[in-house]
């Protein structure tokens, strides 16, 4: 899930329903840093009972004891719409567009050259969100495989905690203010746009979907898939994790990166002081270190 900042312009006073007790926000700020990795101080109380309270209602229970007793009794049952409920997914296309500069203008061409010959390329987008960063990729991976003729086997897997932001990424469907970031010449090759009831919305072409597949990952739990990636997407997911669970995940994304490997970060993210598996060769994009 790409978990940014939690929303601070939440009302924080005037809220109706239950209160959020001492002994349940300490069990959700524990479970929550176990679970999530992500660290709520005492200030985000409020916040946390206002978002929180839509699931108390969703779910018919009285009280947060109640909530919390879910969490313990069955976690995994919970954990996504808990996750969607404390953050705040904020995505965009082309975000970033350094990183998709230099797969365009590097890193793709040398692949599929290199791979041509029965070679796998494989791009991760841990933290899909609602899914326009892997469609972004797939419009680049896609222009790339045409434009060299290439037959490599390509494909991005997409990964993300929360339930809501999965299904809108399965669903590809985007109101078009929100294709802001890209060009007159993609949305015309790579959108079908809506007509009738569907005016003002636009839907990704059936080969970024061939492209994309979409899968429930919680970055903290073990992870099914195998690898090697050639590149993975992680940005604006670790910022607000702690240090520990940041120096945990970098070591497992250096473990499924192929030998010279590239990993993506958020343009507030760092790897400096946590990771001696990766060296920084662009702004947010570091390379997998040969040992």
């Amino acid at each position: 899930m790409s978990i940014s900042a939690i929303d601070e312009s939440v009302a924080q006073a005037g809220i109706g329903g239950p209160s959020l007790g001492d002994a349940e926000f300490t069990f959700l700020r524990e479970f929550v840093l176990q679970q999530c990795g992500i660290s709520l101080g005492e200030h985000k109380r409020q916040l946390v009972q206002g978002r929180l309270l839509r699931r108390l209602r969703a779910l018919r229970l009285k009280d947060f004891a109640s909530y919390c007793q879910i969490l313990r009794d069955d976690p995994e049952s919970e954990l996504g719409e808990l996750a969607s409920a404390i953050s705040t997914n904020v995505t965009s296309f082309f975000r970033e567009m350094h990183h998709y500069d230099f797969l365009i203008e590097t890193q793709l061409p040398l692949w599929l050259q290199q791979k041509r010959n029965g070679g796998r390329l494989r791009i991760w987008s841990a933290g899909c969100s609602t899914g326009e960063e892997p469609y972004a990729l797939a419009m680049v991976l896609a222009e790339a495989l045409e434009q060299q003729g290439s037959s490599v086997d390509a494909k991005i897997l997409a990964t993300d905690l929360s339930p809501q932001a999965l299904e809108a990424a399965r669903k590809g469907v985007y109101s078009i203010d929100k294709l802001g970031g890209v060009t007159p010449e993609r949305r015309r090759r790579w959108f079908l746009r809506g007509e009738g009831s569907y005016d003002g919305l636009a839907c990704v072409h059936p080969r970024l979907r061939e492209l994309v597949t979409i899968q429930p990952l919680n970055l903290l739990h073990d992870w099914p898939m195998q690898g090697p990636f050639d590149a993975i997407f992680c940005r604006n997911v670790v910022i607000y994790f702690d240090k520990p669970t940041k120096q945990r995940l970098f070591a497992r994304y250096a473990s499924m990166l192929s030998p010279d490997g590239y990993l993506f970060l958020g343009h507030s993210e760092s790897m400096y002081g946590l990771s001696d598996d990766f060296d920084l060769v662009g702004r947010t994009i570091y390379r997998k270190r040969d040992k």
